[in-house]
This record gives C-alpha cells, structure tokens and sequence, in this order.
C-alpha cells in the first residue's frame, strides 16, 4: 500500500486530474477535447515522483545515527520495531557480519 501511495500515485495523478478535466468539459458541452498532452503529463508525473522522493528523504525517517530494533515477540505480544539512539558500526550498537558486536 505504501508504494502505492509514494510512487504509482504521483505518477498517475496528472493523468487522472486530466482525465477528470475532459469529463467536466464534455458534460458542461464541450464541442471538442484536445488530444491528449502525453509529454506535458509525463513530466508532469515525474516532477511529482521526485517532489514526493525528495520530501520522504527529507522529511521522514529517523537520523543517520539511530539504531533501528526490529519487532519481536516477549511473552506472546508483538512490540512493533523503533529506532533507537546509538552508535553505528564495531564501537556502537549494532553487530558486525560476523555477530559478535565487535
């Protein structure tokens, strides 16, 4: 569901309000429809997928030097995976390839 929301819909959005626009315009009488802009709303759904990219690495996620804690099961409750303050690397939190921590 999420990458519906942060890639297929800014992609689609400008097809979609156009497609609204052509809807309005016949039912309001329109003799004609303009062809259809293929390259003005391919940039224009483009322009929208880097806004939304650009916004989600900006403003969303936690800071580069947050520890993320996968979710795990205590006495058969679920707690959901969070980020915790912490180092990065062999003198921080977070465990080597080997598994040692160090």
């Amino acid at each position: 569901m999420r990458q519906l929301g942060e890639i297929v819909l800014p992609l689609i959005l400008p097809t979609l309000i156009y497609f609204g626009y052509v809807l309005y315009a016949r039912a309001r009488g329109a003799q004609e429809t303009p062809d259809m802009p293929w390259v003005w709303l391919g940039a224009a759904g483009g322009l929208l997928l880097g806004v939304t990219f650009l916004a989600l690495a900006l403003l969303g996620g936690a800071s580069p030097s947050e520890v993320y804690q996968p979710a795990k099961v205590v006495n058969g409750t679920v707690q959901p995976g969070e980020f915790k303050p912490g180092g990065s690397g062999p003198s921080g939190n977070v465990p080597s390839a080997n598994g040692s921590g160090n």
